[in-house]
């Protein structure tokens, strides 16, 4: 079970993170601060170390582990962002990490995990989407006796991802609303309890693409239910929202906003033509849903999280075509 975060723990676990990992810029978009109507700045996940803000929560999870568990080996699922968070950190522990990725997981992502493992990974592809890789992982965890390192349903995990929300609101205290994609629900569970801790009155609002509405129809239902999804420019986004972390998202985030396909790939070239910034499609959903009017920011400082940068050139070739498209 999670034990929620307070504040205490997510500057412990900055404390840690220092030198481990890039503190990432903040930039004024004043492009974005047009359309909106106030000021819109932006934080460049996508300039992570392994190109996506996962790094900050796989590693202060796999250092907190004992050195028994570390002799077991972890077992992990991702849609492939935490995956090479956790491969880097096997890397640097001599930790062996088998990594079970869904067949959505692209080849892009997969070589990166490999790469970063240095030969301590066992990637194994399972199914389409994320759940039923990570309904793998758990079962061989069980089987083998491997430590499960969870994505986002864990304590660890969570306060490593609000570094992030701490990061932003030093850089920007006076924000009245951040942005966050909203996936399994560790990013924003993170980085609302540090961004509400520091400024009471923020608004906290998760994206999510419409081809995966687990989020959406576990706020209407009040549980998590389980739904279909489709596939995604956001592949990173993939999975059910958790019903472990479901209550305290509910307690601490303001609301929900979801996103097209269309609406992502014009994102993906906006942030690609405009600001020169390769961002995979899970990255820009709090662009496309400001683009797209989803939101109301007009006299609100605004701030939005960037998440991620794993994407083929393949897939900003397509978003282009698209966007063209949609023109």
């Amino acid at each position: 079970m999670v034990i929620a975060p307070e504040m205490k723990d997510v500057l412990k676990a900055a404390r840690f993170l220092e030198g481990r990992i890039r503190k990432t810029p903040v930039e004024k978009s004043y492009p974005l601060s047009d359309m909106a109507g106030s000021e819109v700045f932006l934080k460049w996940e996508n300039q992570q170390l392994c190109g996506s803000f996962k790094v900050r929560g796989a590693l202060n999870k796999m250092y907190s582990l004992t050195s028994q568990e570390r002799s077991r080996g972890v077992i992990t699922a991702s849609s492939g962002n935490h995956a090479q968070g956790v491969a880097m950190a096997a890397s640097l522990l001599g930790v062996r990490a088998v990594i079970c990725v869904p067949g959505s997981c692209p080849e892009t992502k997969r070589e990166a995990i490999l790469s970063r493992g240095s030969g301590l990974v066992d990637l194994r592809v399972i199914g389409r989407f994320y759940d039923e890789a990570e309904a793998e992982a758990k079962a061989v965890a069980e089987r083998d006796g491997l430590v499960y390192v969870s994505a986002y349903e864990d304590h660890h995990i969570v306060s490593g991802q609000g570094t992030l929300g701490l990061e932003f609101l030093m850089e920007v205290p006076d924000l009245d609303l951040l942005i966050v994609p909203i996936s399994g629900g560790g990013l924003i569970s993170g980085v609302a309890t540090a961004a509400r801790a520091l400024r009471p009155g923020i608004e906290v609002i998760g994206v999510h693409a419409s081809a995966n509405p687990s989020w959406k129809v576990a706020w209407e239902n009040g549980a998590v239910v389980p739904v279909a999804e489709s596939d995604t420019y956001a592949d990173a986004l993939s999975g059910a929202a958790s019903g472990i972390l479901f209550p305290l998202v509910r307690k601490i985030v303001s609301g929900l906003s979801d996103v097209s396909e269309r609406e992502i790939a014009k994102a993906i070239v906006f942030l690609h033509s405009n600001h020169h910034q390769v961002v995979e499609g899970a990255g820009t959903v709090g662009v496309a849903a400001l683009m797209a009017r989803r939101i109301e920011t007009s006299g609100r400082k605004t701030g939005i999280v960037i998440s991620g940068g794993n994407i083929s050139d393949g897939t900003i070739l397509k978003a282009y075509k698209e966007a063209g498209d949609a023109k």
